[in-house]
C-alpha cells in the first residue's frame, strides 16, 4: 500500500475504486472536464445527491467507476467538511483517505497535514492523464465552507444556505448549487474527540536540538565525512551513476533525522510521514539544522540488509525514480527494530541545500513558466514585484514554520492583508498555494491543472507577481504565488 503525500500521485487500475474517509465528516465530489467547469446541478455529488454517472456516494465511501462518467469528465474532486456544519475541521480527528482497487485490495492512504481553521477539505483529485486514470493527493484547506470551495472551481453559490461571501480572487461564473442543509439524508455523525488545546494554530515543537549532532550551518555540508558503516554509498552511487546522476554524500544531519523517524515509525509499529508524536520526517529534517531545496524520501518495512532496501527501491519505478534524481547531493539512511513484532522500519532521505541564489532562481523559473502559460493564452507577461515577493515568501515559511497550509493564516489574515502588510497598495490581489511538490515545473503544472489556480494565473487583470518558496513543514515544501493588479 503506497502512502501518499500532498501533491503525490499515482495510476489507477481498471475499473471502479472507492474512495473512503471514515470519522465525522461529509464526503461530496465535483466533477469537471478538461475546462475545469462544472456543467450543472448534477456534477455535485453530495449527501442530499448521492449519486451521478459514474460517482456513487454511500455514507463515508465514493465509488467512482471512470469510464462510466458523463462524456467529458475528466477530474473528480473529493472534498471532505465536518458532518457537524460549522464546526472547524481543526477540531476533529485528522481526516484521512482510503482508497481501494476493485476487489478490496487497499491501494493507497493519504493523511494530510491536520487542519487548523479550515471548514472544508480538498483531499484528493482523480483524474485521467492521457489515457489512463490516476489520483492526486492535495490537503488544501479553506475557511468559507463549500461555497469558497465552488469559487474557487469558478462557481459562485446562490443557494439559500450559503454562507456569507468573502472576497474572491477568482472570476465566477453564477449558477445554482443543490441545497446544502435541505432534506439531509442522515443525522449529523457524532464529534470525535478534541485535540488538546495546545495543538490548536500551533506547529509541533522540534526535536531538541541536544538529540542531534553537532552541525553545519543551514543549508551547507558537513564539514567533517560523516561515517557509513552500513556501505550505503557503495551501494547507492553505482546506481545513481548507472542513470547518469552524479554520486550524493551522506550528510550527518539527514542521518540523523531519518533515525528520528524510523524510530518514531517502529515505535509506532506502521509507516507514515508522520509519527505518533505528530512531527513529520520534514520537520525532523528542518530540526537538524538542514534547510533544503528540494528533499525526497524512502519509508519502508521489511529488508533486513542495506543490499535488500536498496533492491526493494531499485525495482518500482517510482522509488527508483528518487533514488536516481539527479537533483539531489546529499542523503542519509536509518533503519530500526520494532522489538515487538520483528519488523525493520526503514528511512532514506534525499537532499539538495538550499543557498541563497537557489531561492530566487527557483522564483525566477516559477514566474517563468507563469509567463509562458500566459503567452499561449495571448496574455501579457506578469512583472516581479518586489513587495509582493516578500509578502510571498514570508506566507511560505509561516506556513512551515507554523505547521498549517491556507490562504488564511491562524489568526486569520487573507492574502490581501499580508501585501498590504509588506507595503503593496495593488488594488486587486489574487494567491495560488501548494504543498508537497518538489520543482518550479511540477508546481506550475499542478496549478494549471486545477480551475481555480489556473483562473489566477490566466486572469487578464493582473500585471505583476511574488513567488515564496520554503522547505519543511508536515508537507516538505510550501509555494505561494501572489498577484496583484
Amino acid at each position: 500500500m503506497t502512502e501518499l503525500v500532498p501533491g503525490g500521485n499515482m495510476p489507477l487500475p481498471a475499473g471502479a475504486v472507492t474512495v473512503r474517509v471514515p470519522g465525522p465528516f461529509d464526503v461530496s465530489a465535483l466533477i469537471t472536464d478538461d475546462g475545469g467547469k462544472v456543467r450543472g446541478d448534477g456534477d455535485f455529488v453530495f449527501y442530499n445527491q448521492p449519486s451521478a454517472p459514474g460517482a456513487r456516494l454511500d455514507g463515508d465511501t465514493l465509488t467512482v467507476d471512470p469510464p462510466r462518467l458523463r462524456p467529458g469528465a475528466t477530474r473528480i474532486t473529493v472534498v471532505v467538511s465536518p458532518a457537524d456544519p460549522g464546526t472547524p475541521l481543526g477540531s476533529l480527528p485528522a481526516p484521512a483517505l482510503h482508497l481501494t482497487a476493485p476487489g478490496g485490495r487497499q491501494l493507497a492512504r493519504f493523511a494530510p497535514p491536520r487542519p487548523q481553521q479550515e471548514t472544508v477539505l480538498l483531499l484528493a483529485e482523480i483524474y485521467r492523464r492521457g489515457g489512463a486514470w490516476k489520483i492526486r493527493a492535495l490537503g488544501q484547506g479553506y475557511a468559507d465552507g463549500l461555497a469558497g470551495i465552488a469559487r474557487d472551481f469558478g462557481v459562485d453559490v446562490t443557494d439559500d444556505a450559503a454562507e456569507p461571501p468573502v472576497p474572491s480572487p477568482t472570476a465566477a461564473r453564477r449558477w445554482s448549487m443543490p441545497n446544502l442543509s435541505r432534506g439531509r439524508a442522515k443525522p449529523p455523525a457524532p464529534r470525535g474527540p478534541s485535540p488538546s488545546p495546545a495543538s490548536h494554530g500551533h506547529s509541533t515543537p522540534p526535536a531538541p536540538r541536544s538529540a542531534y549532532p553537532p552541525t553545519a550551518p543551514a543549508g551547507q555540508p558537513s564539514s567533517s565525512p560523516t561515517p557509513d558503516p552500513d556501505g550505503f554509498l557503495r551501494l547507492i552511487n553505482p546506481a545513481r551513476a548507472t542513470a547518469g546522476s552524479p554520486p550524493v554524500a551522506l550528510d550527518s544531519r539527514l542521518t540523523s533525522a531519518a533515525r528520528a523517524h524510523a524510530s518514531a515509525m517502529a515505535a509506532a509499529g506502521q509507516l507514515g510521514v508522520e509519527g505518533r508524536d505528530g512531527v513529520s520526517v520534514h520537520q525532523r529534517v528542518t530540526a537538524t539544522g538542514y534547510t533544503y531545496l528540494t528533499i525526497g524520501e524512502h519509508l519502508v518495512s521489511g529488508p533486513r540488509t542495506p543490499a535488500e532496501f536498496v533492491d526493494y527501491c531499485l525495482r518500482e519505478e517510482q522509488t527508483r525514480r528518487t533514488l536516481s534524481d539527479p537533483a539531489f547531493t546529499h542523503a542519509g539512511l536509518a533503519y530500526v527494530t520494532d522489538g515487538r513484532s520483528g519488523d525493520t522500519f526503514w528511512t532514506a532521505l534525499w537532499a539538495r541545500p538550499l543557498t541563497p541564489g537557489d531561492l530566487s532562481r527557483t522564483a525566477a523559473e516559477v514566474v517563468d513558466l507563469t509567463n509562458r502559460e500566459r503567452a499561449r493564452a495571448g496574455l501579457p507577461s506578469l512583472a516581479t514585484d518586489p513587495l509582493l515577493t516578500a509578502a510571498a515568501q514570508a506566507h511560505s515559511a509561516d506556513m512551515v514554520a507554523r505547521a498549517f497550509y491556507s490562504h488564511t493564516s491562524p489568526e486569520g489574515s487573507q492574502p490581501w492583508d499580508r501585501a498590504a502588510r509588506a507595503g503593496s497598495r495593488r488594488r486587486t490581489i489574487g494567491e495560488n498555494i501548494a504543498c508537497g511538490q518538489r520543482s518550479p515545473a511540477e508546481v506550475v503544472e499542478g496549478w494549471m491543472n486545477s480551475p481555480g489556480h489556473r483562473a489566477n494565473i490566466l486572469k487578464p487583470d493582473f500585471t505583476h507577481i511574488g513567488i515564496g518558496f520554503a522547505g519543511g513543514g508536515p508537507s516538505g515544501t510550501y509555494w505561494t504565488q501572489l498577484f496583484g493588479a
